[in-house]
């Protein structure tokens, strides 16, 4: 649908359309492809959980699964793993601890601190998002090919090396033509 001589280019949280003029270029930034792939799979990865028990996990509970570890993490160092404010980290710990995901534990190496630990309910959680993704990855393997998801997959993880500074400057063009 057409509003003021603007087509949607996508939906915002899934509802909200973003417009776009009708003579800007189809092509899309990578970051916004980036967000819009990420929406689709975070979409099925989240309609698993819902599907195993876990509806009250949300996308913002995400990172503390990804990077909590069996022998307990502090929360500055989910935050500083994500990448992200430690207000927000904290405000989905504390979400979590309330749910009953995880438990904080005083640190024994730092009496000031506390670790964060998946509970017995936390760690249902992990294997349930592993398999949806691993579900999502082959949907999307027959749907554009096997090949071409690899190429992708490699892409993403060379940038991703580069931009971690494990593999050159990040801000060093690089020269695919090999010129």
């Amino acid at each position: 649908m057409k509003r003021n001589g603007k087509v949607p280019v996508y939906y915002h949280n899934g509802q909200v359309p973003v417009y776009m003029e009708n003579d800007a270029p189809a092509q899309l930034s990578l970051g916004l492809l980036l967000r819009l792939v990420h929406q689709h799979y975070a979409q099925d990865v989240d309609a698993a959980l819902e599907e195993a028990g876990f509806a009250d996990i949300r996308p913002s509970h995400s990172n503390v699964f990804t990077f909590a570890r069996p022998e307990g993490i502090q929360v500055s160092e989910l935050t500083r793993l994500a990448h992200v404010r430690k207000q927000t980290m904290t405000q989905a710990v504390e979400e979590l601890e309330r749910l009953g995901y995880v438990e904080r534990r005083p640190d024994p190496s730092d009496r000031r601190a506390r670790l964060v630990f998946l509970t017995e309910r936390g760690n249902g959680v992990r294997p349930v998002a592993m398999a949806a993704g691993r579900l999502v990855d082959r949907r999307w393997s027959n749907m554009a090919g096997s090949e071409e998801i690899e190429a992708i997959r490699q892409a993403l993880q060379g940038l991703l090396d580069k931009l971690r500074g494990g593999d050159g400057d990040a801000g060093e063009p690089v020269d695919r033509a090999g010129g």
